[in-house]
């Protein structure tokens, strides 16, 4: 296993990457853009009284938005994920820190994920990889990453083409169903189960509804390729090539989403994956999220400033709620109802 030096020094990169790269996918969209709405020319709504406020894991959320996991284990990662912190408290949303792994393995680390101090009442999400459950970590990590940021609930994520495609990654992903539901009917909080960027299948979505999640987040393609960051910062040419030939991998996130909801109908599921303006928001909402994550562009604002973020995030939801307005929904719940939204 990477010692922390290494955990740490991948999370600066992986940082870096991400703001200044190219690392889109090419040739996979999001599959949102085959979906419209139908526009309503007389709504017979007043847009001041849309309601857009969402209740998940005891918390109410202004928006049904999501900061998604992205970073933390870097002292460079500290600024941005309080901007992050600050801006979600500001709007009132959800936000999830990046994978907690360094901070586990060096508790120097934790101030970089410590954001409560400025977002008191936001629903909060802990963070580690799933795949760590078959490398030494168990419940009492689990745990660890939870009280180290005061969390509501904790975030296991699922990367297997990312650890496949870079070097000395974690492949043995044999048994890990078992330990994912074994933390799940035992840390106390909720847990929900995400992938990174190459969205869940119908299958996995049953298993993990079996295994006791509380929520998947289905982190569809088409927006940020980690085989893409991989690729980046591959330390070879033949790792260079392993990582770029699986680019494009992933199922869209329309489709992961529209999976997921048929595997688990009884479950939160949260959109995420290339998510860019709110009309997507809306139509994700309108495909059965409960909640919509943002990552990439949330991080390059949170790298100017929380007021940017701020800003963002507020935008977001302006086009949400014209969105809704223009398909006269009054609120998530006549969003979801909508029979308003066709596939072309």
């Amino acid at each position: 296993m990477p010692d922390e030096t290494t955990v740490s020094a991948r999370k600066v990169e992986h940082l870096s990457i991400n703001l200044r790269q190219d690392v889109q996918f090419f040739d996979v969209s999001t599959g949102l853009e085959q979906y419209r709405f139908v526009h309503q020319a007389l709504p017979e709504l007043d847009l001041d009284k849309i309601e857009t406020t969402q209740q998940l894991f005891g918390k109410t959320l202004r928006a049904p938005l999501l900061v998604s996991s992205m970073t933390g284990g870097a002292v460079e990662a500290e600024r941005i994920n309080r901007n992050l912190a600050a801006a979600a408290q500001e709007t009132g949303i959800a936000m999830g820190l990046g994978s907690q792994r360094a901070a586990i393995n060096d508790p120097a680390l934790a101030q970089t994920y410590r954001v409560r101090d400025l977002a008191p009442d936001i629903l909060l999400f802990a963070n580690l990889g799933a795949i760590q459950l078959n490398y030494g970590y168990g419940l009492d990590e689990c745990r660890r990453a939870v009280e180290m940021i005061r969390a509501d609930a904790l975030i296991l994520h699922l990367n297997p083409i990312q650890e496949a495609v870079q070097g000395h990654g974690n492949t043995n992903w044999s048994g890990l169903l078992l330990k994912i539901d074994q933390v799940c009917r035992a840390i106390g909080v909720p847990v929900v189960v995400k992938e990174v960027g190459f969205g869940i299948s119908e299958q996995c979505a049953r298993q993990l509804a079996n295994a006791g999640v509380a929520a998947i987040d289905v982190a569809g393609a088409g927006g940020t390729s980690w085989a893409a960051v991989e690729a980046k910062r591959a330390p070879n040419a033949e790792l260079q090539k392993l990582a770029e030939t699986f680019w494009d991998w992933g199922i869209p996130t329309a489709e992961s989403l529209a999976a997921a909801r048929r595997a688990a109908p009884e479950l939160p599921i949260f959109a995420s994956g290339g998510i860019r303006n709110g009309i997507d928001v809306a139509k994700c909402l309108a495909l059965g999220a409960t909640l919509v994550g943002l990552a990439s562009p949330l991080l390059k604002l949170a790298d100017v400033s929380s007021e940017a973020a701020t800003l963002g995030i507020r935008g977001l939801a302006a086009q949400l709620r014209v969105a809704m307005f223009g398909i006269g929904a009054e609120n998530l719940s006549a969003l979801r109802d909508t029979p308003f939204l066709y596939k072309h």
